[in-house]
C-alpha cells in the first residue's frame, strides 16, 4: 500500500523523536508498504475487510506488536532498554467498519494515554480515494480529520498521527464479507 497523507497532532512528531518511537513508526509505514493490496477501481465495488486482515497480518508477522483484545487499541508495540519499558506506541487500524467507530478508537487512543499504556497514538485510514472502491461507509482520510477537528476537539490534544493509505494499482474485486443473519 501506499501512504499519501499523515496529519500530526499536539507535538505527536517531536514525541515519536524525543521518545525514541521513530524506529517504531517507520515500523508501521514499512508494514503499510509491504502490505499489497489491488482492487477493482469502481465505486463501493470491494469489501474493507480483506485490507484489514493483510494490514493484521503483517502486524503479526512483523512480531512483537501485541494484538489487544475487543475494547482496547488493535496493535501495541514497548521499545525496551534492559528490562526497562521506556516507551510504547498504539495503532488502530480502521479500514473495515463504518466511520463513526473512529470516535471509538479517538476515544481507545486517549484513554491508553490517559493510562500511560502508550506514549503515541496512530489512526490508519484509508485515503478520500481509496474510500470511494470500499462500502460507502467506510472511514476515510477526511473523516478522521473532522471527528479530531470538529466533533471532538479535544482529541487534537492528545499526541495522534493520522496516516491516510492508498492501494497499490487496479486488480480484482475483494470480496465482500456476508453478513450473519
Amino acid at each position: 500500500m501506499k501512504i499519501t497523507q499523515i496529519k500530526f497532532y499536539n507535538g505527536s512528531r517531536d514525541k515519536v523523536c524525543r521518545l525514541g518511537l521513530s524506529s517504531l513508526f517507520l515500523e508501521v509505514q514499512q508494514i503499510i508498504f509491504e502490505t499489497d493490496i489491488r482492487l477493482l477501481e469502481e465505486k463501493d465495488a470491494n469489501g474493507a475487510a480483506i485490507i484489514r486482515k493483510a494490514l493484521d497480518d503483517r502486524f503479526n508477522a512483523v512480531g512483537e506488536w501485541d494484538k489487544q483484545a475487543t475494547g482496547g487499541i488493535d496493535w501495541i508495540k514497548r521499545i525496551r532498554y534492559n528490562n526497562s519499558v521506556i516507551s510504547r506506541m498504539g495503532v488502530e487500524v480502521q479500514v473495515s467498519a463504518r466511520s463513526d467507530l473512529l470516535i471509538r478508537d479517538i476515544v481507545h487512543l486517549r484513554n491508553s494515554l490517559q493510562e500511560g499504556e502508550i506514549d503515541v497514538g496512530i489512526i490508519v485510514v484509508p485515503n478520500n480515494h481509496l474510500q470511494l472502491f470500499l462500502p460507502d461507509r467506510t472511514p476515510s482520510f477526511r473523516d478522521a480529520l473532522r471527528y479530531i477537528e470538529e466533533e471532538f476537539k479535544e482529541a487534537m490534544t492528545f499526541p495522534i498521527v493520522v496516516i491516510a493509505i492508498e492501494h497499490d494499482g487496479p486488480g480484482k474485486a475483494l470480496g465482500k464479507q456476508k453478513r450473519k443473519s
